[in-house]
C-alpha cells in the first residue's frame, strides 16, 4: 500500500509540485492570519507587560487601555492613604501630535500622532523595556522623550540627539527602545510625568526658544492611571473594594483583567477578528479545491489500475486507504516548508515593524490539524470515483 500511494503521488512531479505549492498557499494564509490576529490582540497590551503593579484606577467609564476618561492627579494622594496600598504611582497616556520640520519650521505633512507616556522616572512600578539605548536618568532634564527604534523612520528622527515639536516646546530624543510597539496604537513616547504634562497642555504653536522647566504635577492635573501595588499578603479583592469605596470615581482593575478588557475589545468590538479569520477561510478552501483537485486527477489516471486491484479481490478500504495516504502526504511535505516560510516571514516582520505574526505550538498544531483535515476532506472526491468504479474497466480498452 505504501508504495502504491508514493509511486501514484511522485509518478508526475509537476503536478505533485503544484499541489504542495497550494497546499503551502493554505497553511501559510492560515498561520499568517491566525498569528497576525494573534500578535494584533498580543500587542494591544503590550505596555501593560512593562507594569509591575497588582492594581490599575482608572476612570469608571474605561473601554480599553487606549479608550478611557482622564483622572485627577489627587487620586493618586488619596489612593496613597487606604489601606493595603504598599505604592501608588501616577501613569500618563494621551494621544497628541509630533511636528518633525526642521528648524522649528512645520509643513502639513511633516506630522505624526504619537501617545505620550509620562511615568514616574523615581518609581518601580513602570518603566519601558527593553531600553537599548540611552537612559532612563536622561529624562530627568526638561523636554526629553524616549521612543521605539522602529518608530525612527515614521517619525523622521535618526537617533538619539535629534529633536522635534510636541506642543509649544522641543522634545529631545535621549533614549531608545525595542519592541515596545503596538499595532492598534500610534508610535510611543516615554518621559517624566512632569514632561508629559507640559506637552500635553500645551497649545499646538511654534515652539518657545528659551521654555521654563515643566513645573510638577498640581492635584487638579490630569492622569491616566494610577498603578497600585498591594502590601504582601493584602487580599487583592478586597482592596479593590476598598480603593473602589473610598476613591471617588474610579475602577480598580488587576493587570489580568486589563488585558483582558483590552484585547476582548480590540478582537469582538472591532472587524479585525473578522477580517482575519475571512482570510483564514479563503486559505483553507484555497487548499482544499487544490488538494481535491490533484487527488481526483491522480484517480483518473489510475482509475485501471484500481479497477484491477478491485477485479483481483482487494476491498474498498484498501483502495481509500491509498487515496488518503496519498492526502496525508501531501498535507505534511506542505505543511512544513509552509510553517517555516510562516516562521521566516514572523521574524522578518518583527524586525522590521515590530508586527508579530505570532504563532505558538498551540497554533502550529491546530494548522498542523486543520491541514490532514483539509487534505483528508479533499480525498473524499476522488474517493466518491473509486466507489462507483466497476472493475470490468480492465476488460474495456
Amino acid at each position: 500500500m505504501v508504495s502504491i500511494a508514493r509511486k501514484n503521488l511522485f509518478q508526475d512531479l509537476p503536478r505533485f509540485i503544484v499541489a504542495q505549492a497550494g497546499i503551502m498557499f493554505a497553511v501559510g494564509l492560515v498561520s499568517i492570519q491566525t498569528g497576525l490576529l494573534n500578535g494584533f490582540t498580543r500587542s494591544s497590551s503590550l505596555l501593560i507587560d512593562n507594569v509591575n503593579a497588582d492594581l490599575w484606577l482608572a476612570s469608571e467609564d474605561i473601554r480599553h487601555l487606549d479608550f478611557t476618561l482622564p483622572i485627577p492627579y489627587q487620586r493618586l494622594k488619596q489612593a496613597r492613604a487606604v489601606a493595603g496600598v504598599d505604592r501608588a504611582e501616577a501613569l500618563i497616556t494621551q494621544g497628541s501630535v509630533w511636528r518633525h520640520g526642521s528648524d522649528g519650521v512645520s509643513t502639513s505633512d511633516a506630522i505624526a500622532p504619537i501617545r505620550v507616556i509620562g511615568f514616574d522616572l523615581n518609581g518601580t512600578l513602570f518603566r519601558p523595556k527593553p531600553l537599548v539605548e540611552g537612559s532612563l536618568e536622561s529624562l530627568t532634564n526638561p523636554y526629553t522623550l524616549a521612543i521605539d527604534r522602529v518608530d525612527l523612520k515614521s517619525l523622521e528622527v535618526k537617533g538619539i540627539g535629534d529633536t522635534a515639536e510636541i506642543g509649544e516646546y522641543k522634545a529631545k530624543v535621549v533614549g531608545l527602545t525595542a519592541g515596545i510597539r503596538s499595532i492598534v496604537s500610534s508610535p510611543y513616547v516615554f518621559t517624566s510625568l512632569s514632561n508629559a504634562n507640559a506637552y500635553l497642555t500645551s497649545p499646538i504653536v511654534p515652539p518657545k526658544v528659551n521654555p521654563s522647566a515643566p513645573r510638577q504635577l498640581q492635584d487638579d492635573d490630569r492622569i491616566t492611571y494610577v498603578l497600585i501595588r498591594a502590601k504582601p499578603g493584602e487580599d487583592l479583592a478586597r482592596l479593590k473594594q476598598r480603593l473602589e469605596a473610598e476613591v471617588p470615581d474610579i475602577k480598580a482593575l488587576t493587570q489580568a483583567e486589563l488585558v483582558t478588557l483590552t484585547q476582548n475589545y480590540w478582537r469582538t468590538s472591532t472587524g479585525v477578528g473578522f477580517i482575519l479569520g475571512l482570510g483564514a477561510g479563503v486559505g483553507v478552501i484555497v487548499g482544499i479545491v487544490v488538494v481535491g483537485q490533484i487527488l481526483y486527477s491522480s484517480v483518473t489516471d489510475h482509475i485501471k489500475e484500481f479497477g484491477t486491484l478491485k477485479a483481483m479481490g482487494s476491498s474498498d478500504w484498501f483502495i481509500y486507504r491509498i487515496i488518503l495516504e496519498q492526502a496525508l502526504w501531501m498535507a505534511l511535505l506542505g505543511y512544513l516548508p509552509g510553517m517555516g516560510l510562516v516562521l521566516l516571514m514572523g521574524s522578518w516582520t518583527q524586525k522590521a515593524q515590530a508586527i508579530q505574526i505570532l504563532v505558538g505550538p498551540m497554533t502550529a498544531g491546530g494548522v498542523l490539524v486543520l491541514t490532514v483535515v483539509m487534505c483528508c476532506g479533499a480525498a473524499i472526491f476522488a474517493i466518491q470515483k473509486v466507489t462507483r468504479l466497476d472493475p470490468a474497466i480492465v476488460f474495456k480498452s
